[in-house]
């Protein structure tokens, strides 16, 4: 069983909340259970903790992995896990009033960690000034430094896209075996190519949608002209438009110390999980 949780808002659509909960309930089942968030990011300046902690370590990774990770299997030994989980990581600074290499307004990126078959790849934004802790934490010495988007589409068609790839691989075999869950990044419909999953949840604040996977990936290869010609990153309103979902379950708001509880968030949400998790199954 392969579940995709994507996100229908464009600034906190609670989707890591929603899919730590369903981490935890599928976990309750006893059935095997692998977690991935195939892309992620961490701004320098607003998640700097996070941040910092991992480059401590010598690593770059986020807390959304960290909490679908620990959702899947408390006790376990993560050693390495983030990166397996989260191949690409994405690291991005506040660059208020300039635009960023990538034509971002008011914010640029740093660098990129990519987890390839052979270890960690490093690609630095060479336009860019790197905060000093980076540079001394973090092992950039050989790092693939981009000065453009021509660079930058390069190093994603030699390091990214077959991180995908690989990891698409191993949610197809997870999916097999057990139950595969997949978060996506912003308003993306799929963050991986030649995945097709049985059901996905589309999350915004206060709600949840649920649709059928098969459907979901024909209305995204319409969205975009076909399943060769279409983007990767396709918003999720561009899909959801399209479709009339299985369901609709409400979800109510919960307390910090909810959020920071997996078997509390699947508790509140279990109605949600329990329709998701049917309509996988009944494809």
């Amino acid at each position: 069983m392969r579940l995709l949780v994507a996100g229908a808002d464009a600034v906190d659509a609670g989707k890591t909340t929603f899919a730590v909960g369903l981490a935890a309930r599928l976990r309750a089942t006893g059935s095997p259970l692998a977690a991935f968030k195939p892309r992620a990011g961490n701004d320098y300046w607003f998640d700097h903790d996070d941040v910092r902690r991992a480059a401590g370590e010598g690593r770059l990774y986020g807390k959304d992995v960290d909490r679908l990770l620990r959702a899947e299997a408390p006790d376990a030994d993560r050693d390495g896990a983030h990166e397996r989980r989260n191949p690409i990581h994405r690291l991005w600074r506040p660059t208020p009033g300039t635009t960023g290499l990538l034509g971002e307004d008011g914010r640029t990126f740093l660098v990129d960690r990519v987890t390839t078959r052979d270890g960690d790849e490093w690609v630095v934004n060479a336009t860019a000034e790197l905060p000093e802790g980076l540079r001394s934490d973090l092992a950039l010495s050989d790092a693939r430094r981009v000065d453009s988007v021509a660079a930058l589409n390069d190093a994603m068609r030699e390091l990214h896209v077959p991180a995908l790839d690989r990891l698409a691989g191993d949610v197809r075999t997870a999916g097999e075996d057990g139950a595969a869950l997949v978060e996506s990044y912003g308003e993306v419909t799929t963050p991986l190519r030649d995945v097709r999953f049985d059901a996905v949840a589309a999350v915004d604040p206060g709600r949840c949608r649920i649709y059928g996977g098969d459907r979901w990936a024909v209305a995204r290869e319409t969205a975009t002209g076909g399943r060769e010609a279409g983007r990767l990153e396709v918003r999720v309103d561009r899909v959801t438009d399209m479709l009339d979902p299985v369901s609709t379950h409400d979800l109510r708001p919960l307390s910090a110390a909810e959020r920071a509880d997996p078997d509390a968030v699947a508790s509140a949400y279990r109605e949600a999980y329990d329709a998701l998790v049917t309509a996988a199954r009944g494809r």
